[in-house]
């Protein structure tokens, strides 16, 4: 098995591990939040298995991209790190964290939800729903996908947009339909499931989401950080599943602090 990763960064702290979103490949991060993290921090990204320029076939469950995760994580030759989990990735980061304790340190998980959290099995229908809105209107999903459909939120997501393509060498490729869909089931699946005994995470937890998620309902930030028992939330206005991204000075700075 093969990962595609990319680090940057200083080398000597504990690394920030991020774990990406649905459909997302390397270069789906946001550049903004990527080296403002990487300012203090070792970053290390990464594509999941079957993702992007990674071998093999996509699991289609989140506990086995969780195990990918920490295989990953070993190869390096790493026994501790921070993770930040978007979206999908923070249900990964959520079992990375149960299974494999002794290897986390911290967690920023944003804009994503519990096992069997309200409305995550409803992601793959929006999902699809949005992905033939954009293209009707010719524009990328994620701008419904990610952002408020007010005048601050299509803003936002027009710069998020362009600050995706600033990279133009060593691009990653794109996720197949295959990866995509073996990728919704295992939301969906995880939609499904009976919730987690979360009192069995104890490390301090950063969670964060826009106050108008479509994608994994806001609702799902308040229940973790309930849940939770070393946690802090933060809900930014007028913001959807992107909000992160969004609001991306200020999350870098409260990751910054948090770290």
């Amino acid at each position: 098995m093969e990962f595609a990763y990319r680090e940057l960064g200083p080398g000597a702290d504990v690394p920030v591990v991020f774990l990406t979103h649905l459909a997302a490949v390397l270069d789906n991060w946001d550049p903004r939040v990527v080296d403002g993290i990487a300012a203090k921090h070792r970053v290390i990204t990464f594509d999941n298995r079957g993702v992007g320029a990674s071998s093999r076939s996509t699991p289609k469950t989140i506990e086995a991209m969780a195990r990918d995760a920490i295989t990953f994580i070993r190869a390096l030759g790493l026994d501790q790190v921070d993770l930040f989990g978007f979206s999908m990735g923070g249900m990964i980061a959520q079992v990375i964290a149960q299974e494999e304790p002794q290897l986390v340190r911290k967690m920023i998980i944003a804009g994503t939800g519990p096992a069997g959290g309200e409305g995550i099995d409803k992601v793959t229908r929006i999902s699809y729903l949005d992905t033939a809105r954009g293209l009707l209107t010719r524009q990328d999903p994620k701008q419904f996908l990610f952002f408020t459909r007010t005048a601050n939120g299509r803003r936002a997501g027009k710069e998020f947009l362009a600050r995706l393509g600033e990279r133009t060498n060593d691009r990653d490729k794109a996720i197949s339909i295959g990866s995509f869909r073996a990728q919704l089931k295992a939301i969906h699946r995880w939609g499904l499931q009976k919730p987690a005994d979360l009192t069995r995470i104890h490390q301090p937890i950063l969670v964060a989401n826009g106050e108008s998620d479509r994608m994994v309902p806001t609702s799902n930030s308040f229940d973790l950080d309930r849940r939770l028992p070393n946690s802090r939330l933060v809900i930014y206005p007028d913001a959807g599943h992107g909000g992160v991204f969004q609001f991306h000075e200020d999350f870098v700075k409260q990751a910054l602090e948090f770290l």
